[in-house]
């Protein structure tokens, strides 16, 4: 069986993505020539998932196959949603070559592309989240977000807990530390990719944004996106 790396990479083109291969020893140099020289006339692209698996000649042309519909002619270009692409790839068995371990294992990239894919539906507009937080002597923090053009928006003023647990990903730690952040107050807002990841961002613990943020008619996203429904 040979072994080999798939990948997917972003590009400028918002909502175009490649899926590629590559051998094993050749992917840091087939990253930086597509990162420099682009693809098809299309410039910006940016590796953002790969993973090392058996039989990757074959792996690649069904996955090639399943989106073959979205497929730009003759090229390696696909116009999908970048999260489902890899929703894909991270659930194959292999191991992870980008990112690195340490800062985002495979089950966290497969969470965080599951949780983007779902966050899809959700309608833009303002959202707010309110908990006490136990480790945090049970003060009450109170947080905004704005849903816009497929991105979440943690917004200025914002209470940050200062308290994280050990259990989320070294990126979230690192970017907690480094966020402007003022007396427990975010003072510049801060976008991410998944509801999830903006609640973890705010409470700093593990979180399903559906069931933490609310509209401004307090139901919860869970509830606007599966009325009626007990999730």
């Amino acid at each position: 069986m040979a072994k080999g790396v798939l990948y997917i990479m972003t590009t400028i083109v918002d909502g175009l993505i490649k899926i590629g291969k590559t051998k094993i020893d050749q992917f840091d140099n087939r990253m930086y020539n597509l990162e420099h020289n682009g693809y098809c006339n299309v410039t910006g692209l940016k590796r953002n998932f790969a993973i090392e698996v058996d039989d990757y000649d074959e792996k690649e042309a069904l996955l090639h196959k399943i989106f073959d519909k979205s497929r730009v002619p003759n090229t390696e270009l696909f116009a999908l949603d970048v999260n489902l692409a890899v929703l894909l790839l991270s659930s194959l068995e292999g191991t992870q070559i980008y990112p690195q371990i340490s800062v985002q294992t495979k089950s966290d990239v497969f969470t965080t592309a599951a949780e983007s894919v779902g966050d899809a539906s959700i309608p833009e507009g303002t959202y707010s989240l309110k908990r006490k937080i136990k480790s945090y002597n049970n003060k009450e923090i109170k947080a905004s977000m704005k849903a816009e053009n497929g991105k979440f928006i943690v917004l200025a003023g914002s209470d940050i807990c200062p308290i994280g647990a050990d259990d989320i990903s070294k990126a979230m730690q690192d970017r907690r530390k480094k966020a402007k952040v003022t007396d427990g107050k975010l003072m510049k807002d801060e976008v991410f990719n998944s509801s999830s990841m903006a609640a973890m961002f705010v409470i700093g613990y593990r979180s399903n944004g559906l069931v933490v943020w609310k509209d401004q008619n307090s139901i919860l996203l869970k509830d606007i996106l599966y009325p009626g429904e007990d999730n």
